[in-house]
């Protein structure tokens, strides 16, 4: 399916970073960075040019050879890798920073996918998350049409047990991405931290 979806000339999901992230790059310390579910690379892209040591994983090769392009044309290098999240995986204590953003896969599989993000973290790295809420089935304005693979912020406090949250919050926001995501969307966001120890 994101094969089909991203098999196109256009980016479907913009060039420009997730605001979210954006907004709270400072606070994920220099280093070496995770992006799961990348995609079409504007986010891994983004972390690049402001000298982050970038890892990208997708399930699509056609998504990341767009995000190969696209770190090309920005004069960065980032690493790809084309596998199942459900499959890969993530070393402990071995990253600086972890970012998923709009990585809306199965529980069974995001589950223990984030139980792996807290111990891939080194101590002090941080786990940035933007993620649809159930709400925003009503809204229909993007995001997976399954209950399931929608995110709460009890749930994710729960998911990520070991990190010490600075930012944990749902909320309603414009979000303009693409044609996919455009419009008022209903959202989760977390900024986390692994603590030393």
């Amino acid at each position: 399916m994101w094969n089909q979806r991203f098999n196109q000339p256009d980016y479907v999901y913009g060039t420009q970073p997730n605001d979210f992230l954006h907004a709270i790059a400072a606070n994920v310390p220099h280093g070496k960075l995770l992006s799961l579910g990348e995609g079409e690379g504007r986010n891994a892209v983004y972390l690049a040019t402001l000298g982050y040591d970038v890892t990208a994983v997708d399930s699509s090769d056609v998504g990341l050879e767009k995000a190969r392009r696209l770190a090309a044309e920005k004069g960065v290098k980032i690493t790809t890798i084309t596998a199942d999240l459900g499959e890969y995986q993530i070393q402990p204590d071995s990253w600086d920073g972890i970012v998923s953003i709009f990585c809306h896969i199965p529980s069974a599989i995001r589950v223990p996918l984030h139980q792996a993000v807290v111990r891939g973290l080194k101590p002090g790295g941080v786990f940035v998350l933007e993620a649809f809420t159930p709400r925003q089935l009503e809204l229909k304005t993007g995001g997976p049409t399954s209950p399931d693979m929608l995110m709460t912020l009890a749930g994710l406090l729960q998911e990520l047990d070991g990190l010490k949250f600075i930012q944990a919050v749902e909320l309603d926001r414009d979000v303009v991405e693409g044609k996919f995501h455009t419009g008022q969307a209903a959202v989760v966001q977390i900024l986390g931290i692994k603590m030393a120890g």
